[in-house]
């Protein structure tokens, strides 16, 4: 469905403008892709992780992400309690780890799932194609979200398998990169 895109004369100033349809910003961002990782933690009574397509690089120096969370997400209340989450980011075949991640009111820790605590206690993902270690450095409320940048504190590369993606509804593969 297209969306008739406004004239910047027609958009007017920020300051008075009429929020986009909540169903537009929802198409625009569909269109949009996004690289899928699962966000671990656990801030004392177990590990929890979700899936995330919002991860954004923040700051080379110091090295900075951000992520966001729904404030409603059965995740949130362990995030807001942790002080680090490590960034467990998927292969084109871990469609499977994407969805479990996504689903409510399951264990998603259970098998087949395969995890390990690191050093500090993180829960990490096995199997994944590399994950960062952060502390969370501040929690800002954003709308119906919060959103949490993070300092990386350690990375391990661990596949060079081609990453999953998130467009329009759907799971994706990238194709590989040429070497010409």
């Amino acid at each position: 469905m297209a969306f008739p895109i406004p004239s910047p004369r027609e958009l007017g100033t920020a300051e008075n403008s009429e929020s986009i349809d909540p169903d537009d910003f929802r198409t625009a961002f569909r269109r949009h892709p996004s690289g899928v990782v699962v966000i671990t933690t656990d801030a004392g009574s177990g590990p929890v992780g979700f899936t995330a397509t919002s991860l954004t690089s923040v700051s080379l120096t110091p090295p900075l992400i951000s992520f966001g969370i729904a404030s409603r997400a059965s995740s949130w209340p362990h995030v807001r309690d942790s002080k680090a989450v490590v960034v467990n980011f998927l292969g084109a075949s871990q469609e499977s780890v994407a969805r479990r991640f996504a689903t409510s009111g399951i264990d998603r820790f259970a098998a087949p799932i395969r995890w390990h605590r690191l050093a500090g206690g993180q829960p990490a993902l096995d199997d994944v194609s590399g994950r960062l270690l952060s502390s969370i450095e501040a929690i800002l409320p954003v709308g119906d979200h919060h959103v949490v940048i993070a300092k990386v504190v350690g990375a391990q590369f661990l596949s060079d398998e081609e990453p999953l993606v998130y467009r329009d509804g759907c799971y994706h593969r990238v194709a590989p990169a040429r070497t010409e």
